[in-house]
């Protein structure tokens, strides 16, 4: 979440081409990819996040809060579908319906 605020604002202060901006965000998605892989679907799960406009993403998804957080920030799709097999990612979907709160989400 350090590494998401990060890259948020070394695009702000040098641009989203900078090396500091690509870094940072080749970092935060190496970790989210890292924790997919370790502690999915136990500990954390994708679900599709349509309420932002723009590119397709998943949000990350934890199933206790660390904090106050009940997720690990947004995964674009298309590198998720680059990096992960279709097994994979159906794998990383699966939700357990005790976790969706009245809303109707199972992270806000």
């Amino acid at each position: 979440m350090s590494v998401n605020h990060a890259w948020k604002v070394s695009c702000e202060l040098f641009g989203h081409n900078s090396p500091l901006s690509i870094a940072s965000r080749d970092l935060k998605t190496a970790l989210q990819i890292r924790l997919l892989q370790s502690y999915s679907p136990e500990q954390v799960y994708l679900i599709e996040d349509n309420e932002l406009e723009g590119e397709p993403l998943y949000s990350l998804c934890l199933r206790k809060p660390m904090g106050e957080r009940l997720y690990a920030e947004h995964l674009p799709m298309r590198i998720a579908e680059e990096v992960f097999t279709h097994k994979e990612l159906e794998q990383f979907k699966k939700i357990n319906i005790a976790n969706i709160n009245n809303r109707g989400t199972a992270w806000k």
